[in-house]
């Protein structure tokens, strides 16, 4: 038997750790003496712990170690897909990291040019252009921020199935139409849509009208510096917002080997204001 202290030194582990980890049932002690609480451990446990411990380094969380120490074999299906799960995970940060590193070195460079790092707002171009009545096949739903890579998928499936089964013709790229004043607990009020040529049951018709559009060839980071931009530019000009904002992704993100080559438009409808006399 080991006393908790020499369990703690060999694993690496602080006994505090220990003490938490026997309260949330991942790893009690094999004996712990009645009269003073003192805690010890089994030689056996040392693998678990280094288990543990590895798992952790992979960034797994306690409680997904939990699930995966109930296994009764550890070398077993659960943990082989648990690995490769993690492994997607961890390839996603990586690449999301990719991202930011290449972003920095653009600021760095700005900044070593002597500009500000917000002087690319300068080169976001706003046009104003009359968008044609179109119908469209849509979903609409509440959506939290985060459910938006999954719903997305899902929504889109949904939609692409019903134009196969009823034969019919899509008129455009797909969109998403934001219909939410501003966030809510509940989420934004979202309309994932395919433009289709033919009015039949579960379309609707959609009139944009006059509209401010933005194209922004990058990552979808990029469109928070975009709506500002055209909120500004409105603004300015003299435009109010009429409906929903709404992006029109030509690209799919799912086919694009790089983020630099994503397209999406941006559309803000809107009216002249009237001057009042």
């Amino acid at each position: 038997m080991l006393s908790i202290g020499e369990f703690s030194n060999i694993c690496k582990v602080s006994t505090k750790t220990l003490r938490y980890y026997a309260e949330i049932g991942l790893l009690e002690p094999s004996e712990v003496n009645p009269e003073n609480g003192y805690r010890y451990y089994a030689i056996e446990q040392l693998e678990k712990m280094l288990f543990i411990n590895r798992l952790k380094a992979y960034s797994f969380s306690l409680d997904e170690i939990k699930v995966i120490m109930q296994s009764e074999e550890i070398q077993d299906d659960n943990l082989y897909l648990a690995f490769v799960q993690k492994k997607k995970e961890i390839e996603k940060q990586m690449h999301n990291y990719r991202q930011l590193l290449t972003q920095l070195e653009d600021e760095i460079s700005v900044i070593e040019q002597g500009k500000s790092i917000m002087s690319y707002m300068d080169e976001i171009d706003v046009r104003l252009v009359d968008v044609p009545k179109m119908y469209l096949l849509s979903i609409r739903k509440m959506v939290q921020v985060k459910d938006y890579p999954t719903e997305y998928i899902k929504c889109y499936g949904k939609l692409f199935k019903k134009i196969a089964v009823d034969k019919l013709t899509m008129s455009g790229s797909p969109m998403i139409l934001f219909h939410s004043a501003q966030y809510s607990p509940s989420g934004l009020d979202t309309e994932f849509a395919i433009p289709v040529q033919e009015y039949v049951t579960g379309t609707r018709d959609f009139c944009p009208g006059l509209c401010l559009k933005t194209v922004v060839r990058g990552a979808y980071s990029e469109l928070s510096s975009v709506y500002a931009k055209q909120v500004e530019w409105a603004k300015k000009e003299g435009y109010q917002n009429t409906n929903a904002l709404f992006e029109v992704y030509i690209t799919d993100p799912s086919q694009i080997a790089d983020v630099k080559d994503n397209i999406t438009e941006v559309y803000y409808p809107v009216k002249k204001i009237t001057p009042k006399n």
